[in-house]
Parts: C-alpha cells; structure tokens; sequence
C-alpha cells in the first residue's frame, strides 16, 4: 500500500510539472471551453428574464454561479477518453503498458490526477473574470466548499472508471464510435451539463438520480452553489463513493475478459 501511495505522489508531480511547463497550451484549451457555458448562461438568463426574473429557482445570478463553477467541474470531468482505446490497441502501446508492474488504471488515474491540480490553480484567473463580468451570487458555507473539495474529485474518479469501462468495449469490435456518442448524449441530457436538473421534469430529475452521470457533474456545481441541504450534500459523496465502487468493480471484471481477447499489434 505504501509503495503504491509513493508511486501516485511520483506520477503525480511529473505530471504537475509537465503540465505547467505546457500551462499555455492548457490555459488556452481551457479558455477555449468558455464558450459553451456562456452559451447556456446567456440563453438561461434571457428565458428567467421573460419568466418574470426566475427559473426553478434560479435567477441571473444563480445561473452565473451555476456556469462559471462549471467551468471548474467539466475541466475535472476530462479523463481518458474511450477513443484513445482504439489508438492505444491499434499502435501496439497497450502492449508496453502490460509489461508495467501495476495495473494501467493507475497510470491514467495518477497522470490526470496530477493534470487536474495544474487545472484548479490555471482556473482561478479564469472564474475571477467570468465573476467579474457576469457578477454570480454565490456565498457557501464552509460545509458546502469542504463537500465541493470532495465532490469535484469524486467526479474525477467516477468518470474515469466509466469511461474507462467504455473504452474497454474496444477489445470486442474496432467501430465503437456510435457506442461512445449515444453514452454522451444521455450523459449530456441527465448530468446537468446543458441545464441545472431543476429545470428538467420531475421524471428526468428521477432517472437521473439512478445514473452516475448527474454525480459527476451536476451534485459538484449544486453542492457549492447551495442549491442543497446539509443532509443532500453528505448523502451525495455517500452516492459517488458507491458509484466509484460499482465502477472500479466493473473495470475489474471486463478487464480480465478483455484481456483473452487481446492480440498486439503495431510497430
């Protein structure tokens, strides 16, 4: 355990250091994720507006703080994703990893981890701009910012373990594309990307209560914002631990599978 602890504090600040060695190519990655947010931000605001001020609860204001805190939380959400699967099967560099002495799981999950640090310190100019134009209410309680700690990289962990589960999917047929997009357009519908769920009918609320999608993104945002109770937000990091759980335990399955199915190719 102790030697696995080590290899994670390692991986970690190589990966901290070469990002920040890269932090303009970030910085302008991240900048360029801006726009979808204000998108939404400018449209929701027009609809509260005409809606005599307020939206489900939330006005100009809360939607500010709901977007510019999204920013944070969808920069998290970015692990590895399931295409490079295919290219990491088709190059022969799965064959390398194999030969490594730990799983590669943790490889992807020190690296992204490490990436995700560099994200939170490159994000702070960033959120005191978008605050600074778009004037957010936003005033957590100490317990909230303590469970949004929490919570962001909870998220991080939950959605590398589907992902990764997903891109698993890549042992059994090289078309897979049309797999991927169908699990981000559910995803993009129940996690609270294009809209707080509040918005969304009783029944989406409901379903998405039963995926991991709205944990990964929409209970981080909510959790700072305020938008829940003290007995929500406990319950919450309750329901993303489960979730790492269940998906650790998948990855841990399909992976032996996948592995009999696994021939090397490449240079």
């Amino acid at each position: 355990m102790w030697g696995l602890l080590d290899f994670y504090r390692s991986a970690m600040k190589q990966s901290m250091l070469t990002q920040f060695q890269y932090r303009a190519a970030n910085y302008f990655y991240m900048i360029g994720m801006i726009a979808e947010p204000i998108i939404y931000l400018s449209v929701w605001s027009v609809v509260a507006t005409a809606q005599g001020g307020t939206v489900a609860g939330y006005d100009a204001g809360a939607f500010a703080a709901y977007y510019i805190v999204w920013t944070l939380v969808r920069n998290m959400n970015i692990v590895f994703t399931p295409y490079g699967w295919e290219e990491r099967i088709r190059s022969g560099e799965l064959s390398g990893l194999l030969l490594r002495p730990l799983h590669p799981l943790h490889y992807d999950i020190a690296f992204f981890a490490g990436w995700k640090v560099v994200v939170i310190v490159l994000w702070l100019p960033i959120a005191a701009i978008l605050a600074w134009l778009f004037q957010p209410v936003l005033a957590p309680t100490w317990l909230e910012v303590a469970v949004f700690a929490v919570a962001i990289w909870g998220a991080f962990l939950i959605r590398m373990m589907f992902l990764w589960l997903l891109g698993l999917i890549s042992f059994w047929t090289t078309r897979v594309a049309a797999i991927y997009e169908l699990f981000f357009s559910v995803e993009l519908f129940l996690s609270g990307r294009i809209a707080p769920l509040a918005l969304f009918p009783d029944w989406v609320q409901a379903l998405a209560d039963w995926f991991p999608f709205r944990w990964t993104f929409g209970f981080p945002i909510e959790a700072l914002i305020g938008q829940l109770s003290p007995m929500a937000l406990i319950t919450g990091l309750a329901i993303q631990a489960c979730w790492i759980l269940v998906g650790l335990g998948l990855v841990m399955i399909v992976w032996q599978r996948a592995l009999r199915r696994y021939t090397a190719v490449g240079n």
